[in-house]
């Protein structure tokens, strides 16, 4: 059982009596807070020890519910838009409210029905949760090696890359001209650290470092599809994306390396294993 109740996350309290609204959990501090009745089940029995997830209702007093939500607090989620008011915006995040983004913690414009990576933040003055685009990650990175393997969140383009939050918490980059698939605003990717600067930010790969070159992946694309392929200089970068996983320029370097290599045949429709 948690000592104090904390809103915007997890907690560990036990069940303590029965109410017509529902049932009260109470913490190790004896702090109470309803579970209303469309979260209790039969199995639900006083002294037992139940985790639920705690924020407010519209009249600001604490409420528990068994359900899950997108995001806890502090961390980041790409969020839909689901309402517009003049001094914000809402946002779902998987639970019975809605959560609002006011207008000073916006940087872009918000439209109903967009999607927008925000952090789930916690209001001191009002013990309220809000979500936010407007937050700060952690420079602060040298415990990381090349290759270590991390969770990013794209979060925003930039004409060097897109900046991602690494494992909840750092600062990152991937460069434009090091992603050889379609990436989007919001994706949430396995990634690997390339280089941890001195800045405190890091460097992102979506590909593990020096595992594999491009010509041995193309190669053995076209190996385990049977030895070839209807694929030519000329064929389109999004089919060439799609299978091959990286660029057109890329993929045209590598079939002329393979063809110098003598480990393919191009014809006039398709490419072949030698």
């Amino acid at each position: 059982m948690d000592k104090t109740i904390q809103v915007g996350r997890l907690n560990n309290l036990k069940i303590n009596r029965v109410s017509e609204p529902g049932i009260y959990l109470i913490s190790e501090d004896e702090t109470e807070v309803l579970l209303p009745n469309a979260y209790v089940n039969k199995d639900m029995q006083i002294g037992n020890d139940l985790e639920v997830f705690i924020y407010t209702d519209s009249e600001d007093r604490l409420v528990a519910t068994t359900l899950k939500p997108y995001l806890l607090l502090n961390e980041f989620a790409c969020l839909e838009i689901v309402d517009m008011a003049k001094f914000g915006a809402f946002v779902d995040i998987g639970l019975p409210k809605d959560i609002l983004v006011p207008k000073n913690r916006q940087r872009s414009s918000f439209h109903k029905g967009s999607h927008k990576v925000l952090q789930l933040q916690l209001d001191d003055k009002t013990n309220r949760l809000l979500a936010s685009e407007k937050f700060e990650l952690v420079k602060v990175a040298k415990q990381f090696n090349k290759n270590d393997e991390v969770e990013i969140l794209i979060y925003s383009k930039t004409p060097l890359g897109f900046k991602v939050i690494v494992n909840n918490t750092y600062e990152g980059l991937i460069y434009h001209n090091e992603i050889f698939s379609k990436i989007n605003i919001g994706d949430r990717k396995k990634a690997y650290v390339k280089l941890p600067r001195e800045d405190g930010k890091l460097d992102i790969s979506l590909q593990k470092l020096g595992v594999k070159e491009k010509n041995d992946t193309v190669l053995d694309i076209l190996i385990k599809n049977g030895g070839k392929l209807d694929f030519t200089y000329k064929s389109s970068a999004e089919d060439i994306n799609d299978v091959f996983g990286i660029s057109k320029k890329s993929f045209k370097a590598t079939l002329t390396k393979l063809l110098n290599e003598d480990k393919i045949i191009l014809d006039e429709d398709s490419i072949r294993v030698k």
